[in-house]
């Protein structure tokens, strides 16, 4: 039989499972699939509502913008507040949200209403990621990076089925096609309203005072803590923006160069998508195990060669190369954000929000921002001057080190 710890962070008390518990790590996987397979329905509808409503890409940029600034903007607030008053059933009201923008956005005849569309989706973005961030944490057992990665995957691997789904319903058919995948979000508010009784047996409020959850036996100087976010951050802003120019313009780019079909272009979309997934799933268990620094370091700056080739190969040889920049770039994420939360300990919910948010933020200004560059200059330009983004991982020689699990059990210092 199992024992528990207990575990205090903030105004709440957890009741800590001390070994993975996967039933839930599944579940949360699964709802994250569900929420981000509806969420890339919005990219994917890109070249139907630029023809259909007659849209700039400085449009189609905005687009991506209200939808990434809705998501990013509410979830360091989200995760501040649910950090000392933890709603498990906060999760399933933020899909209920993702449900009214899928609705409505299958019905948007105006630009104006694909933007408040979008923006609800965005909405019940940020409710959902924090929250899930820490009920992942929750359940894993200490194995924390595997738990954000197995956490991440379900969310890129619903991102890649989205443009696949597109492309057999949405792109062959009309906008109105988008409401087929309602079902979707109703499966998703009730699995989360599910896992949320687990967690609210696992999770109980008192009256105690703030404490740490943990305190580190040599705990990081506050300057270096500091510079360390910094690093952080630039490298967030290296890899989302780079991302961002082969999610929204992707397939823009192979029409334009190789004269591919939507349909066609969809499939390559998920192609390079489902590259993400892998290379997320992949990341979190290298971090637990080598340390994170290491993992970020071979992710963002390892993709360098694969982003400088990438706007001088053919059509074979450019989806070749975009499953290797998937692979590769994904595996920083989920190394960053719990790399984040060692530096910063009992901040899980403030340091999810925060990063999510900054992902779903730095993904949305980079979106407008290239697609005015791609309305002044080309579509070729903006991948031409993205693929000297991963350079900037250079930064990463000046995080301190936090060691993995083997170096741990080595004794390395």
């Amino acid at each position: 039989m199992n024992k528990d710890s207990n575990l205090v962070v903030g105004d709440a008390r957890y009741v800590v499972p001390e070994k993975t518990v996967m039933p839930v790590l599944l579940a949360v996987s699964f709802s994250h699939l569900l929420n981000d397979t509806i969420q890339s329905l919005i990219p994917a509808l890109y070249p139907l509502v630029k023809t259909s409503l007659h849209l700039s890409f400085a449009q189609i940029g905005l687009i991506t913008f209200t939808f990434q600034l809705t998501a990013s903007l509410l979830q360091p607030a989200v995760g501040f507040y649910t950090d000392r008053r933890p709603k498990p059933y906060s999760l399933a009201s933020g899909m209920v949200l993702t449900l009214l923008g899928l609705i409505l956005l299958s019905f948007a005849s105006r630009f104006s209403l694909l933007l408040v569309s979008v923006g609800l989706v965005g909405m019940g973005s940020s409710i959902f990621h924090p929250e899930s961030s820490r009920l992942a944490h929750l359940a894993s057992g200490g194995r924390h990076g595997f738990a954000q990665s197995l956490f991440q995957v379900g969310g890129n691997a619903g991102s890649s089925f989205g443009p696949l789904l597109a492309a057999l319903v949405v792109t062959r058919n009309s906008q109105s096609h988008i409401l087929w995948f309602s079902p979707l979000a109703l499966l998703a508010v009730g699995v989360l309203f599910t896992i949320g009784g687990w967690y609210k047996k696992h999770l109980f409020q008192t009256r105690a005072r703030p404490q740490r959850a943990h305190v580190a036996s040599q705990p990081l100087p506050k300057r270096t803590v500091l510079l360390s976010l910094g690093i952080l951050i630039a490298l967030i802003f290296s890899k989302y923006f780079y991302l961002v120019s082969l999610t929204s313009y992707y397939t823009f780019y192979l029409i334009a160069k190789f004269h591919v079909t939507v349909a066609a272009s969809q499939i390559y979309l998920f192609v390079f998508l489902f590259s993400v997934a892998a290379g997320t799933f992949i990341g979190g268990p290298l971090g637990d195990y080598f340390g994170r620094k290491y993992v970020i370091w071979g992710s963002i700056l390892g993709v360098a060669p694969f982003t400088l080739l990438l706007p001088h190969a053919n059509l074979f040889w450019t989806a070749v190369l975009t499953v290797f920049i998937g692979i590769i770039l994904a595996s920083a994420f989920s190394a960053i954000l719990v790399y984040a939360q060692e530096l910063i300990p009992g901040k899980v919910g403030l340091i999810a929000g925060l990063f999510f948010g900054l992902a779903f933020g730095m993904a949305g200004i980079g979106s407008a921002l290239l697609g005015k560059l791609a309305d002044h200059t080309s579509i070729f330009f903006v991948f031409q001057v993205c693929a000297y983004l991963p350079l900037i991982g250079l930064l990463t020689g000046f995080l301190p080190n936090i060691k993995g699990r083997r170096q741990r059990s080595a004794g390395i210092r």
